[in-house]
């Protein structure tokens, strides 16, 4: 490279050719209107759902009060949403903007609208796998004051955290941050009420998740450094090396694969980070109103029998493991609460709880022909009977509990229908969410954008390199979202342009290794410390 120079942000710079993208365009005069557009519409679809599902299921109208505190609760959810699509997704669109496949301008709209489609398409398991995270005492009190509390400190710490890091122009991880943020508000909680483990944090669950937010930028790194030198093994195109020749497109066939890949790296983004609103906005129509959001009214009344058979297997199971102990469904409440606690399990007593709050709920359902004709007044406690039984059939089984092979055919049949009727996503949340990720890509990308195409190599991303590193990002994010794992977008793609410099022998600029790395390593406590101080601070006030 004699006949160039390296600029502050590492980039070659050839003094008779530009090769960076131009960021700085004016969007066409439509794009405007139509952003407005479809956040008009967005709103609109959600205050239709809401207001039909809370007419259709009947009981008490919502008091003012309450509705206004939906509204804002909704509206920080849909913030982090927002703040998540401008933050994350930009490294969705870095090398397509850096190998000029697509104008910046139109690569975040098509990036955007492949967000959208990933959040309408998206299962719903790593929503409830973030929400398995928080103290179950909470999760079963979300309507009370403490549970306010709860959303409104992790949601406005992740918040605050994203838009620090994105102010300076850091990759870091919107699911790094979340997750800080409830195992603050675990702490907190549990601090707070004496030191009770129900009210603390599940440390096995979020190790579990942990774990994938660890091993995710390893894989990216490695991944796209052994996919690069494969690809220069078996591919012997000398184009697919090279860094853009001035602000001239790629190949067509270059420029096809790496428009795929990032339309890949969009979707899996939406699929997997958009859930994690999801199950927050769950949990705030669960305690706002209950009537029409804690079990799901979806459910036909055909579902009815299935039910009730998992139910009359799985009570068998636990009556013969009760050796002849019986326990009224009141007490039995509390007995599983305290085993789910403990996290002790093979016991008789409990077992008999276990028996005797499988056969009142399938009492009450059956009493009432379905779930979707359970009557206002029953349905809080019927939904926290079904939820505390199902975390007790997960923690048995994490727990390694001695069951046979049709024993635990029976207790995953059950925790499968128990599941349907209080673990649902009503399609105006999903529209809310992919609206607000979908437009928040549009805002705010270019820090973020700038930070992975020039700040991260030493040399210009070549087309090669933007391929290797968006496919392997790509198949771990949809890997990780079809086991229910929230993963980091930021880190698995930032960490492949990385392993793609360094197996290409182009350098790394450290500096910048480094303060991703140190945001990597401080978002954890930062988010926890922050959301923690806000959970108390909000306890007090409400």
């Amino acid at each position: 490279m004699s006949d160039a120079t390296i600029t502050s942000t590492g980039m070659p710079t050839d003094n008779t050719q530009r090769r960076g993208p131009n960021l700085n365009a004016k969007p066409h005069a439509s794009i405007p209107i139509i952003f407005i557009g479809l956040l008009i519409a967005g709103i609109g679809f959600v205050v239709q759902g809401l207001t039909h599902d809370i007419s259709e299921a009947g009981g008490p109208p919502l008091a003012t009060a309450a509705f206004v505190l939906l509204g804002l609760a909704l509206l920080i959810a849909l913030a982090f949403e927002f703040v998540n699509g401008f933050h994350d997704t930009a490294n969705a669109v870095a090398t397509v903007i850096y190998t000029h496949s697509l104008p910046a301008q139109w690569a975040v709209i098509w990036s955007g609208f492949f967000n959208f489609l990933g959040v309408l398409t998206s299962s719903g398991a790593v929503a409830f796998t973030v929400v398995s995270l928080l103290p179950v005492e909470l999760i079963l009190q979300v309507g009370s004051s403490a549970g306010y509390a709860m959303i409104f400190a992790l949601l406005i710490a992740a918040i605050i955290w994203n838009l620090g890091t994105w102010s300076l122009g850091l990759p870091a991880s919107s699911s790094h941050t979340l997750i800080g943020s409830i195992i603050g508000v675990g702490l907190a909680n549990q601090f707070m009420s004496a030191g009770s483990g129900v009210s603390g944090v599940d440390w096995t669950q979020v190790w579990g998740v942990f774990k994938a937010l660890l091993i995710s930028p390893i894989v990216g790194f490695v991944g796209a450094a052994l996919l690069l030198l494969l690809m220069k093994t078996v591919v012997k195109s000398k184009h697919l090396y090279e860094a853009p020749d001035g602000n001239s497109k790629p190949p067509t066939w270059i420029r096809g694969l790496l428009i795929l890949t990032c339309t890949g790296v969009s979707f899996a983004h939406g699929s997997n980070d958009g859930q994690k609103g999801m199950g927050l906005i769950m949990l705030i129509l669960i305690g706002v109103a209950p009537t029409a959001y804690a079990l799901n009214r979806a459910l036909p009344e055909s579902s009815t029998p299935a039910f009730m058979q998992a139910t009359e297997r799985v009570e068998g199971v636990f009556t013969a493991r009760a050796q002849n102990d019986t326990i009224l469904a009141d007490q039995a409440r509390g007995r599983v609460t305290q085993a789910v606690q403990e996290k002790s399990f093979d016991n008789p007593e409990v077992f008999a709880a276990m028996s005797s709050l499988a056969h009142d709920m399938a009492a009450q359902v059956q009493g009432y022909g379905a779930i979707k004709h359970i009557p206002a007044e029953q349905v809080q406690n019927v939904r926290n009977d079904m939820f505390l039984a199902s975390e007790a059939v997960r923690q048995m089984e994490k727990q390694h509990v001695a069951f046979n092979g049709d024993e635990s055919a029976a207790l995953k049949s059950w925790k499968g229908e128990l599941d349907a009727g209080t673990k649902f996503i009503p399609l105006w949340v999903k529209v809310a969410v992919a609206v607000a990720l979908g437009l928040g890509t549009m805002i705010g990308w270019k820090r973020i954008v700038v930070t992975v195409g020039e700040r991260i190599g030493k040399t210009h991303l070549t087309y090669g390199q933007g391929a290797a590193a968006e496919l392997v990002a790509m198949m771990t994010i949809g890997a990780a979202d079809v086991y229910g794992l929230p993963v980091s977008t930021t880190h698995v793609l930032s960490s492949g342009v990385a392993g793609t410099m360094a197996a290409n022998g182009s350098g790394l600029q450290w500096s910048t290794v480094r303060s991703i790395a140190m945001a990597w390593v401080l978002t954890l406590p930062a988010a926890a410390l922050l959301a923690g101080a806000l959970y108390y601070l909000f306890r007090q006030l409400f």
